[in-house]
């Protein structure tokens, strides 16, 4: 999938590398409820099932790629659909932009492209995200894309050893909106 300034495609054995330095971050765990490192062997294993069809694995990663004129391809992110549920035709979305690639309008336009997939192929009628409240790029980035807050979680996420509430965004597929 192609857009003007990014491009999202499937993970490749050779993401592996980039993988492991992002999910080994500590100070981006809390954005997926992790609490422990992840091997390479783990990763490894993950990139080698990612092909399978989110159908079946109800979850689907996608690379975001810069294309640099000049350079080529940069790798500068990842974004994700989770808790497919293909029954009731909705999915969350999480995005990471790595650090020196953010403010620049990729996400935006890696997240208009997977909410085009979302809805046209996956013919999904809804999506959801899930954001720190303090988080106001997040928010920022889902509500231009239309999404609309629908509540807090209260409590919800234990992080550093304190409780931090999580807000919850929803962008429901309405006639002639995509």
């Amino acid at each position: 999938m192609n857009g003007s300034k990014v491009s999202l495609r499937a993970l490749e054995p050779g993401d592996i590398d980039i993988l492991y330095k992002w999910e080994n971050d500590r100070t981006i765990w809390h954005l997926s409820s992790t609490i422990t490192p992840l091997s390479r062997f783990t990763l490894e294993q993950y990139v080698l099932s990612a092909g399978q069809d989110i159908f079946a694995t109800r979850q689907m990663r996608m690379m975001i790629d810069l294309n640099v004129p000049r350079e080529g391809i940069k790798t500068i992110g990842s974004i994700d659909l989770f808790e497919f549920e293909p029954a009731h035709q909705r999915a969350g979305v999480g995005i990471l932009i790595h650090d020196g690639f953010r403010g620049k309008g990729y996400a935006s336009e890696a997240l208009e492209l997977l909410i085009r997939y979302a809805f046209e192929t996956l013919q999904l009628h809804q999506l959801f995200a899930n954001i720190a409240p303090d988080n106001t790029d997040s928010i920022r980035l889902f509500e231009n894309k239309g999404f609309k807050y629908i509540g807090t979680k209260k409590e919800w996420n234990r992080i550093r050893n304190k409780w931090q509430d999580e807000s919850m965004f929803q962008l429901i597929l309405q006639p002639g909106n995509h």
